[in-house]
């Protein structure tokens, strides 16, 4: 039978790259985005894909997505919990609270949202079950200079995957986590101009092809029954990061 993944913020970046591969492997894929355009975009007119076009931080939108999904698909195997945002460099005290409130609302509340209407569809499914694969940066192990928003909302990221690992655990609900490194996308093209370090220099940092970040959640969802990546880290090899700053 066709397996099915639901992938949230698939209109770009990672999200469309991942999007892209499993479709061209043959998977049936959910595409949740606010863009219409831009998920169609992504789709290129394949069979197996479905536009989703919510905002994640909405629990009856992205809700119905979810439901809509596996209705028309018959399950729900995998979701790419992948939908954030970031703001600019800056200290804690320079921060707007509106910005902050509106990452939040993305990076922690529409990552929930999507988790629970997801363990919902899969604790209720038959057979029971299926995966969780949360993106959460390598933020959320180790900070960015001037990324304190950005950061404890990754670090949130994690309290959820751990939490959803065990929680899943009864209905054979896998969850892991993917923290990815300077991925080329729109978010991280400001890396090849360089970007404030915690010495005060400005550097170019390298990246990696956001398709190779596709390939590792490929890795993480294709996995058998009873075998989970519980974190992977997949990162340029170069980037500021072991021994940051």
């Amino acid at each position: 039978m066709t397996e099915t993944i639901l992938i949230t913020g698939a209109g770009s970046g990672i999200g469309r790259e991942t999007a892209r591969l499993f479709l061209q492997n043959g998977w049936n894929v959910g595409l949740v985005g606010r863009r219409e355009d831009a998920l169609a975009d992504t789709a290129e007119s394949a069979a197996g894909a479905m536009l989703l076009p919510c905002d994640v931080t909405d629990a009856e939108a992205i809700g119905a997505a979810v439901a809509a999904c596996a209705a028309r698909f018959g399950r729900l195997d995998v979701l790419f919990n992948n939908a954030g945002i970031s703001l600019p460099t800056a200290m804690i005290d320079e921060i707007a609270v509106e910005d902050w409130l509106a990452l939040a609302n993305v990076n922690i509340t529409g990552m929930f949202l999507a988790a629970r209407a997801t363990f919902a569809q899969m604790r209720q499914q038959d057979p029971q079950g299926g995966r969780i694969i949360n993106n959460g940066s390598v933020s959320a192990q180790v900070p960015r200079y001037g990324s304190a928003a950005y950061t404890m909302s990754k670090h949130a990221v994690t309290g959820l995957t751990r939490s959803l690992s065990l929680d899943g655990r009864a209905f054979d609900i896998a969850c892991g986590q993917i923290d990815i490194g300077n991925a080329m996308t729109d978010m991280a093209e400001k890396m090849t101009r360089g970007v404030p370090q915690a010495d005060g220099q400005m550097r170019v940092e390298p990246v990696m092809a956001a398709a190779d970040v596709a390939r590792s959640v490929w890795h993480m969802a294709t996995l058998p029954k009873g075998t989970n990546v519980q974190f992977m880290t997949v990162m340029a090899t170069a980037m500021p990061y072991i021994g940051r700053g």
